[in-house]
């Protein structure tokens, strides 16, 4: 018996060694089988300049697409497997719970779907460049195994990376804010467009956080005849949307310098040598939620009186926790609106603008080559990028601002911004509000343009901006204004010339303006009646005494920076303000916990911190969470001390004047080697960001190789 019972309990821990040795391997046997681009040659040449920026030259496009892959591969090979990850529906099995859920996003959009129906649409180069591309990754992952981290992820294809573009291009409209309510059952927050029929229906969260400059000063309104457009994108310092700068040139013709996101083969803005742009994200209202009547079975839903089958479909999501993946089912569903969530609310279909489209990737790619402003305009009409202002210039001195953005052409009458029936189909849009109606400037009188995440009608200064009433309430253009706006008009209109020193001056410039959520802030504090709490009182008088301004030089400076930080975010969001009482109790709370007084140093709690190793770096910044010299994101670390992870980020300068090449300067926060610890690039640009300073940009060959300090052909054999 005794015998028996021991052989059992060995069985039953050999069944479930088994068990655990099947959760650690199971997923990439599983996984679908990658597929290798067509067998193609590539020869591409990587200069590295002084600050370990990529210069990639090759004979053709596809040539340089190659090399670009490699040298980013050699950078930050570890965010562009995230990425792969990401478009196979694998990256829960790096990243956990949180890359679950963008897997759940990429079955419910359908976005390899989307790539199955569309790629062979694109145009035959651009199908070129996304293979060259992807055989860089490649060859890269081949000729380093130990860094791969997930077994099957190569061989990648051009259609895995037009599947990252599908996947991730409705995000910079904000549909990750309508998406997470709906699984989560909660009300949507209010739209940032106008309202229709004054209805109290909720509408959709605003994208929170977000935040970006762009200025575009013509030459008539410089003191020496150059035209300049400064690229001031805020986006995390890390990650798949961290930018990666590079310059890129063929014997094609296809030459640009600039800057681009993990997983693409160009840059997604930046300059040639006739012209630039840059872009900074907007929030029309481009996503439609829509109610659906289901049937008692909940496999039919309602539309025009007829019961039509709701499409369902099984996923199995890859969810790592610890050695182990675990297998979770999830379902997605589908009507003729578009995707389905069932919440415990009820089923609801969204609708959004460049839905099923993939042309973006033709359209980046004819942007890069554009010669002229007429042709830049062409390519931007085809509406195939979805959203985000364009800011642009060239060097003829044309100064360009495009609200663009795929805008559902909608009929009057319903609340646009509140949840819709879904049982109409008069509803169901099909087609977008044409490109000459979007708020737009070319060469205002002012002599500028700029956009700071803010509405369009506040972009070309009081003499030149458009009326609101422009545009169709329908379209919901965004009406808010950020406090950098408000900051940026200022300072635009109050400065004539804008010459290279002013303009400088003012995307560097750290104050407030009293106005929008910054003054009703301290207007609550001021009428606080703290009395009894000393803390509170001293706290009080300080925020009394705060001259506006987060450059560091004041005593209140780390207190408003710390009480400023969540009303931004509420701002955004369109939540409700966060209690005054509660601001300043949060923030003075931590300047003594972890400093022992209310007045630090701004320079002393903000800081550019990576490490470790022997390039480990923690430098002073400054700067807030909604001033031109953006500060935006923090974490805050063991020691109390604010840990910047988002905001200024890659700032490029780009200067025509006349009769001269293009000249532009660029920084940013850290450096080229993004994962890289080992190489000294890794923080190089570090000193030089703190400091408000730019390093050139090497366009010209001649220029790259007089600075260069490495040089390597990369090769991949057709055979």
């Amino acid at each position: 018996m005794r015998t028996w019972a021991i052989r059992a309990a060995v069985g039953v821990l050999l069944l479930a060694l088994a068990a655990l040795v099947g959760l650690m391997v199971w997923e990439p046997l599983l996984a679908r089988a990658g597929k290798a681009p067509p067998a193609h040659a590539y020869t591409a040449e990587i200069v590295r300049d002084e600050w370990g920026v990529p210069h990639i030259y090759g004979k053709t496009d596809a040539d340089v697409a190659y090399g670009v892959a490699q040298a980013h591969a050699e950078d930050d090979f570890r965010t562009l497997q995230d990425v792969a990850a990401m478009t196979r529906g694998r990256y829960g099995a790096l990243a956990g719970q949180d890359g679950a859920q963008f897997d759940y996003v990429l079955a419910l959009l359908d976005a390899r779907g989307t790539v199955n129906r569309q790629y062979a649409k694109l145009e035959p180069r651009t199908r070129a460049l996304l293979d060259a591309y992807a055989t860089g990754l490649n060859d890269y992952a081949a000729a380093h195994p130990g860094e791969v981290r997930l077994g099957g992820l190569f061989p990648l294809n051009g259609e895995d990376i037009a599947t990252g573009f599908a996947l991730r291009q409705p995000f910079f409209f904000g549909l990750n804010n309508v998406i997470g309510p709906l699984v989560k059952g909660e009300t949507l927050l209010p739209d940032p467009g106008p309202r229709l029929n004054a209805s109290p229906l909720p509408g959709r969260e605003s994208a929170a956080n977000l935040g970006s400059n762009a200025f575009a000063i013509a030459p008539g309104r410089s003191d020496d005849g150059v035209t300049r457009l400064v690229s001031n994108s805020h986006q995390p310092w890390e990650g798949g949307v961290a930018w990666y700068e590079l310059v890129v040139q063929s014997d094609e013709g296809w030459h640009f310098a600039g800057a681009t996101f993990p997983g693409s083969p160009f840059p997604f803005l930046g300059h040639n040598e006739d012209l630039g742009w840059t872009n900074t994200v907007n929030e029309p209202d481009m996503v439609d939620v829509y109610k659906l009547s289901l049937d008692t079975s909940g496999t039919r839903y309602r539309l025009d009186g007829k019961w039509l089958p709701l499409q369902k479909k099984a996923v199995l999501l890859p969810v790592r926790i610890g050695p182990l993946v675990l297998p979770v089912s999830r379902e997605v569903y589908r009507s003729v609106h578009g995707p389905v969530i069932i919440n415990d609310r009820g089923a609801f279909a969204f609708r959004y603008g460049g839905m099923g489209r993939l042309d973006t990737l033709d359209a980046y790619y004819a942007l890069n080559r554009a010669r002229t402003y007429d042709e830049w305009e062409g390519i931007l009409a085809r509406q195939a990028v979805p959203s985000t202002n364009f800011i642009y210039a060239d060097r003829s001195g044309t100064i360009a601002y495009w609200y663009n953005a795929a805008i559902p052409q909608r009929q009057k009458g319903p609340d646009w911004r509140g949840i819709l029936p879904g049982d109409r189909s008069d509803l169901i849009w099909r087609g977008l509000v044409p490109f000459d109606r979007l708020p737009h400037y070319v060469n205002p009188a002012s002599g500028f343009v700029f956009n700071s995440n803010n509405t369009p009608f506040v972009a070309a200064g009081k003499s030149s901006n458009l009326p609101p009433a422009s545009a169709s309430p329908e379209m919901g253009v965004e009406q808010r204004m950020t406090n950098r706006a408000y900051r940026a008009e200022k300072l635009l209109d109050g400065t004539n010339p804008i010459g290279r020193a002013e303009l400088q001056r003012i995307k560097y410039d750290t104050g407030y303006e009293r106005s929008g959520y910054v003054g009703k802030v301290l207007d609550g504090i001021a009428a606080l009646d703290v009395r009894g709490n000393p803390r509170l009182v001293a706290a009080q008088r300080l925020m009394a005494s705060w001259d506006l301004n987060a450059d560091g030089a004041g005593a209140a400076d780390a207190l408003a920076v710390l009480v400023m930080r969540k009303p931004m975010g509420d701002d955004y969001s369109g939540k409700p303000p966060t209690p005054p009482l509660e601001l300043l109790d949060t923030a003075s709370a931590h300047l003594m916990e972890h400093f022992g007084r209310l007045d630090p140093p701004l320079q002393d709690i903000l800081r550019l911190r990576r490490g470790p190793g022997r390039f480990a770096v923690d430098l002073p910044l400054d700067g807030g969470s909604d001033t031109l010299r953006a500060s935006t994101l923090w974490d805050v670390d063991e020691d109390g001390r604010l840990k910047v992870k988002h905001g200024d980020s890659f700032v490029m300068f780009i200067e025509w004047a006349p009769g001269k090449p293009v000249a532009s300067r660029s920084i940013q926060p850290f450096g080229a080697a993004t994962t890289r610890p080992g190489s000294v690039h890794f923080t190089d640009q570090a000193g030089l960001f703190i400091q408000h300073k730019l390093k050139p940009v090497h366009f010209t060959r001649a220029d790259t190789m007089a600075n260069a300090v490495s040089r390597k052909l990369v090769t991949h054999r057709a055979d």
